[in-house]
């Protein structure tokens, strides 16, 4: 089922009649005197499975932040299917995005963190519940029903009424990924979520996300360290080295057959 998708995915990128979802155009960024990305050129399309991966500090999680506006790019653009995302125009000139176009245009998209990011006062339901009826305005009768759909298709059906504080850091992170699917989103970003896991409950994350890629609706963009499953589940692969892209394609030809030599020193650690 996962190369079916990937087969499907990958003759869309490959078709130039499809535009992407997300461009990224010369995009910099810096935190102080520090540059994490330098002049990032990037497309994602609809549908695309995308890993980022990378050592420390070569920009892969300020990548989607900067997605979901957590963080602002020094310089460049971001379009989201189609519109400018930290920009708008305004007596046709582009200014800065006021906050309004941002929340409009991150409408699309839906992110899972490393720490969950749970209300720890609110039952898993109600987590779930929250944003659409707050944010989307949606009936709250509506937004039950979609969240228990949601809750059971990551297999906590039986959990409703449970706090953050009753589950594990798996079921946890679950509920992480059904308060995103919820929004209905177009583009969904995991930031290493299985890094604060312990180890043994790391599969049962993996598993969902596998889940729903297998659906290859929603553009997905996976910053992981988890390297077999980058090489099973994504139509590409992204290696950024020092603020750039220095290697990008097919899973099994970055991960398994390119000879460039940093990404060699990179992979090596997660070698038997």
């Amino acid at each position: 089922m996962v190369e079916s998708v990937k087969e499907s995915n990958s003759s869309n990128i490959s078709n130039k009649n499809i535009k992407p979802i997300v461009e990224y155009k010369k995009v910099h960024k810096s935190f102080g005197d520090v540059e994490v990305l330098k002049g990032l050129d990037l497309n994602i399309f609809p549908g695309e499975k995308v890993a980022l991966i990378g050592p420390s500090g070569s920009g892969k999680t300020t990548i989607i932040r900067m997605l979901m506006t957590l963080e602002q790019p020094t310089s460049g653009e971001i379009i989201v299917d189609g519109k400018n995302l930290w920009h708008m125009e305004k007596n046709g000139k582009l200014v800065p995005a006021s906050e309004k176009h941002l929340r409009e245009v991150r409408g699309d998209i839906g992110m899972v963190f490393q720490h969950f990011n749970l209300f720890p006062h609110m039952t898993i339901l109600q987590n779930c519940m929250t944003a659409p009826v707050q944010v989307q305005k949606e009936d709250k009768e509506s937004a039950k029903k979609r969240s228990i759909e949601m809750l059971e298709k990551v297999g906590l059906g039986d959990k409703l009424d449970n706090y953050p504080n009753q589950l594990s850091g798996g079921q946890k992170q679950r509920v992480a990924m059904a308060r995103a699917l919820v929004m209905r989103p177009k583009i969904m970003l995991f930031d290493e979520v299985t890094s604060a896991l312990d180890p043994e409950l790391v599969g049962e994350v993996l598993e969902v996300i596998r889940d729903i890629a297998k659906e290859g609706e929603m553009a997905m963009v996976l910053v992981t360290h988890e390297m077999d499953f980058a090489l099973e589940v994504a139509d590409r692969v992204i290696f950024l080295d020092d603020g750039v892209i220095a290697e990008e394609g097919k899973p099994s030809e970055v991960l398994e057959e390119s000879n460039n030599e940093r990404l060699q020193q990179f992979l090596y650690r997660f070698r038997s």
